[in-house]
This record gives C-alpha cells, sequence and structure tokens, in this order.
C-alpha cells in the first residue's frame, strides 16, 4: 500500500509540477479490455515542450483478472488438501506514465510508450475447506501503444485506443510462503505427486496470473480544461 501511495504522490506532484507552465490539459477516463475489464482515469498535458510535439500522460488503472488454477495455488502455496469448493477472484492496480507522440494516420492519431508499475492480488477461497489466502506480487514494466482522438464538439474528445504492456517477473507472496524468480524461496511447499519434490518459482508463476503479457483496447473520453 505504501508504494501505491507514493507513486500516485509522485506522479500527481509531476503532473501539477509540469502543468503550471502549460495551458492545454485534459482528464480523462477510458474503459476496456486490459487482459480483463479494465478503467483507466487519466491526465493529459499537450505539448509538453516548444520545440517537441509530444504530450505526456499519468493515468492510474484498475483491472479485474483471472487470478489463476484454485487447486495449484493451494497446493503450492499452502498444502495438498482438497476439501471444499474452490472461489477466486482477482485485480491489478496499474500506474501508468506514457509519451503520446502524434502521428498522423487519422487525423489526430498518436504512438505512446511509458514505464508501467503493477500491484497485483490474488485471493483463492476453499468453501467448506477452511482456507481463505491472498497472493500478491509488485510488477514493474513497460508498454507501447497507438489511439486516436475523434472530436465529438466542444471540448469533449472521444479516444479510442490498442496497446501491449509487459510486466518484468516479480516474486510471488501467499501465507506464509513465497517464490523469487532467483528460487531464493521462502517455506515452499514440497509437491506430494512428484516425490514430495519443492515447488519453485517456475511453478508458481505458472499457477498465478501475475500481470505480465498485457493487451489492451480502450475507449473512452477525454475532457480539454
Amino acid at each position: 500500500m505504501k508504494k501505491q501511495v507514493l507513486l500516485a504522490v509522485l506522479m500527481w506532484s509531476g503532473f501539477v509540477l509540469t502543468a503550471q507552465n502549460h495551458s492545454k490539459l485534459a482528464v480523462g477516463i477510458n474503459a476496456g479490455y486490459n487482459r480483463g475489464l479494465g478503467i483507466q482515469p487519466h491526465f493529459t498535458i499537450y505539448n509538453l515542450t516548444q520545440d517537441l510535439p509530444m504530450h505526456l500522460r499519468l493515468a492510474v488503472g484498475y483491472t479485474q483478472l483471472n487470478p489463476g488454477i484454485a487447486t495449484d495455488a493451494r497446493r503450492i502455496f499452502i498444502n495438498n488438501a482438497t476439501n471444499g469448493t474452490p472461489e477466486k477472484k482477482g485485480h491489478s492496480i496499474d500506474f501508468r506514465m506514457d509519451f503520446l507522440i502524434p502521428f498522423k494516420i487519422l487525423n489526430n492519431s498518436y504512438i505512446n510508450l511509458g514505464p508501467r508499475y503493477s500491484d497485483f492480488k490474488a485471493n483463492f477461497k476453499y468453501v467448506g475447506g477452511n482456507e481463505d489466502f491472498d497472493i500478491v506480487s509488485s510488477n514493474w514494466g513497460v508498454g507501447v501503444g497507438a489511439g486516436n482522438f475523434f472530436k465529438m464538439g466542444g471540448k469533449i474528445d472521444l479516444e479510442v485506443s490498442l496497446g501491449f504492456d509487459y510486466f518484468f517477473n516479480d516474486t510471488l507472496t501467499g501465507h506464509d510462503t513465497s517464490y523469487s524468480p532467483d528460487n531464493e524461496n521462502i517455506n515452499p511447499r514440497g509437491d506430494n505427486q512428484n516425490n514430495n519434490i519443492k515447488f519453485t518459482y517456475e511453478d508458481a508463476d505458472q499457477a498465478i496470473n501475475q500481470p505480465k503479457y498485457m493487451p489492451r483496447f480502450m475507449i473512452g473520453v477525454v475532457y480539454h480544461l
């Protein structure tokens, strides 16, 4: 939680400080597919510098995700029990910075690229099995994409965008167990289906759908201040 607050403060501070020297600002909200149903409020500063026709966008997004394979998550992070009816849910909170570079395919199109940070949480619950646990990770990434603004009248534009984000592997933590990309794992469980050999990060990563490859297709509105 501290990381989210710090990133949000830094993003907002950068927006305010940069915006003081610019008159063309906009706010907006996009929604659509982001490897799941997602929504993304954002701020855009147009014409970031006088010499370079580039815009800066700062955004925070929320996406509902399929968290992974419930039975494997239980075996890898808790125990080999099979009782109870599994229920699962997952989401990510994304902090995004994009440089929007005008690109004249349509009247008002652009390409974009920038860094990403995602805070992911998966929840697995076994009704009747006395198990309810979270698995979390925090992932840095990069993203690219393209989009276009369609004038709707007045200060409002319709925006259509598509893109692709890639997030780097991070430690997966759940219950009292964690698996790291370097396999410096804490309290790894034993696989009773494979001579009780300890599970590895690869096993955990295959079971849990933490952000990694994230195709995006979003539609939204932009209001020019």
